[in-house]
């Protein structure tokens, strides 16, 4: 297939308008004038009429089939209060009288003028006493009824548990685990294929599954690999968030079909739910949240996936829980040696209230930060969530892009899906203008995170990049004039000089119009198709 008359972001050639894409693999990149050597021995041509050639984008953090659920299903983000949300809660139940288990998302009483959530007891009248779950927008708390807790034997004796609020930690887990059991296998399907169609519809060719006991079960992990194998979907590469102690253990992470025993292997919680653990309580309550891994812990999962040549990896959020992973990688390392530790291109999720020493600990371990841009977009400022929760100046430290590049950190960008929504190029933004204008980095920087460093994470440095030879995973693009970016004056700018040679990228200034995918194709096969004009 000979793709020609756009414009094509490749570093072989800074001003490329054709590609030439044989099988699963590309094979050229080069001018419109080289291009009429190809013309004749190609299969397809496909005019691009000015269009934008991208990598696909990769989502370095997702869940699939709770996007799926959030898409098709009770979705709480745009509800304005407790009425409103009791009203959306009263007319799904309606709709869906043949669901065993009702369930929802996105419900955040921080952008709410009423600021309380709905009680149990109304909850129970809204739904007529089914049983329901209704994840906070973070998904690390929940509310339920009285006929959901009725379903999960012991949970009140569960940390975490709480007459009239949110459930959290173990007993969060557990009402979550039963609701997610009550999914057909047909209804599962349905979700995975939905949130994978629209991934591929915003110009993502691959996700980063974050599964695990706690999160959505073996099954769930089982039957999205397979979908994606089977079907023209984005590539997903799995994760399982279990504790490794023994090679037994590193042998069943990879039979699930899993990477690594990584992903949301919890060291705390999220801000959002009081969970995050922090050295010092948090502004708006008298405690540091939860800690559920500690520094032996880490070492001792970290030292034993190492050996067994398996990725390890934890969600970590607050300053502490940085603390405790930190420290016990580097006690790994200590134990099996620092070149292996590096080697395994360990990871960690989201990283938000780091300081100085735990970036150094970062670079020095070789640790990729998969963080999601859009958190910051959602809560930051100095009157989002994260200034209620911290305080103003614990909140301008969170999510040091820029700090954590400087010292070379590999960045893989993603957006925990459904706690934020699918959109690369909106996260590209949302990085490039962060809140806090310290921690902004070039449109460029945050593009490639978002495309080769999501490759990178998962070891493959071959990919997410328009070379000969490289995996024919691109996007194409309606969009306007292209541009080198750099924010402000903060952010290294010796690339915005045309005569670098620097591929362009749209405009990606605060109100403006985001591009908009027309094709996505994943390994030369079409994912995601509408007329290119």
């Amino acid at each position: 297939m000979l793709l020609r008359g756009g414009e094509v972001h490749s570093p072989a050639d800074p001003f490329a308008t054709a590609m030439v894409v044989e099988g699963d693999r590309v094979a050229w990149v080069g001018s419109e004038g080289a291009a009429d050597s190809f013309a004749d021995g190609v299969d397809e041509t496909v005019r691009l009429d000015g269009a934008l050639v991208t990598p696909a984008f990769t989502d370095a953090h997702v869940h699939t089939t709770a996007t799926g659920l959030s898409l098709t299903g009770l979705d709480l983000a745009a509800a304005t209060g407790p009425a409103d949300a009791l009203a959306r809660v009263r007319a799904h139940a309606a709709a869906h009288p043949d669901h065993r288990v009702l369930l929802g998302t996105g419900w955040d009483t921080t952008g709410w003028s009423e600021r309380r959530h709905p009680t149990r007891a109304e909850l129970d009248a809204a739904t007529g006493h089914r049983p329901l779950y209704l994840s906070r927008v973070d998904v690390h708390s929940a509310l339920v009824t009285t006929a959901l807790l009725d379903l999960v034997p012991g949970v009140t004796g569960l940390a975490g548990y709480a007459p009239d609020a949110p459930l959290t930690a173990a007993a969060h887990h557990a009402v979550r685990s039963a609701a997610h059991d009550s999914l057909s296998p047909r209804q599962r399907a349905e979700a995975q294929r939905t949130a994978l169609r629209h991934a591929a519809s915003v110009g993502i060719g691959s996700v980063h599954e974050c599964a695990g006991p706690e999160i959505s079960g073996e099954d769930d992990l089982a039957d999205l690999l397979r979908l994606a194998a089977e079907e023209p979907l984005p590539r997903v590469t799995g994760y399982w968030a279990e504790v490794v102690t023994s090679a037994k253990d590193a042998a069943r992470v990879r039979e699930l079909g899993a990477v690594g025993a990584a992903g949301d292997l919890f060291a705390d919680g999220s801000f959002g739910s009081h969970t995050a653990h922090l050295r010092e309580p948090y502004a708006d309550s008298p405690h540091t949240g939860s800690s559920f891994l500690d520094a032996d812990a880490v070492a001792a999962h970290v030292a034993t996936c190492t050996e067994a040549g398996l990725q390890a990896g934890f969600h970590a959020i607050g300053d502490a829980a940085l603390d405790a992973v930190t420290g016990g990688v580097r006690a790994a390392a200590e134990r099996v040696g620092l070149a292996r530790v590096r080697a395994a291109r360990h990871r960690v999720e989201h990283a938000e209230l780091l300081d100085a020493r735990n970036v150094e600990a970062f670079a020095q371990l070789a640790l990729t930060a998969s963080v999601q841009p859009g958190f910051d977009a959602a809560w930051g400022g100095d009157d989002g969530m994260y200034a209620e929760r911290l305080g103003r100046d614990r909140a301008r430290a969170l999510n040091p892009y820029a700090a954590l590049l400087r010292a070379g950190v590999p960045l893989a960008l993603g957006s925990d899906s459904p706690v934020t929504p699918l959109g690369p190029w909106a996260a590209v933004r949302a990085a490039a203008f962060h809140r806090t204008p310290a921690h902004r980095v070039s449109a460029r920087a945050a593009f490639t995170a978002h495309t080769r460093g999501g490759w990178r994470a998962i070891g493959r440095d071959d990919a997410g990049v328009l070379v000969p030879g490289a995996p024919a995973d691109y996007a194409v693009w309606r969009t306007g004039e292209l541009v080198v970016q750099a924010p402000d004056s903060t952010v290294a700018n010796w690339s915005t000089d045309p005569r670098s040679g620097t591929p362009g990228l749209p405009d990606l200034t605060p109100g403006g119009q985001l591009p908009v995918c027309l094709r996505t194709v994943v390994a030369g096969r079409t994912v995601h198709g509408r007329p290119i004009e």
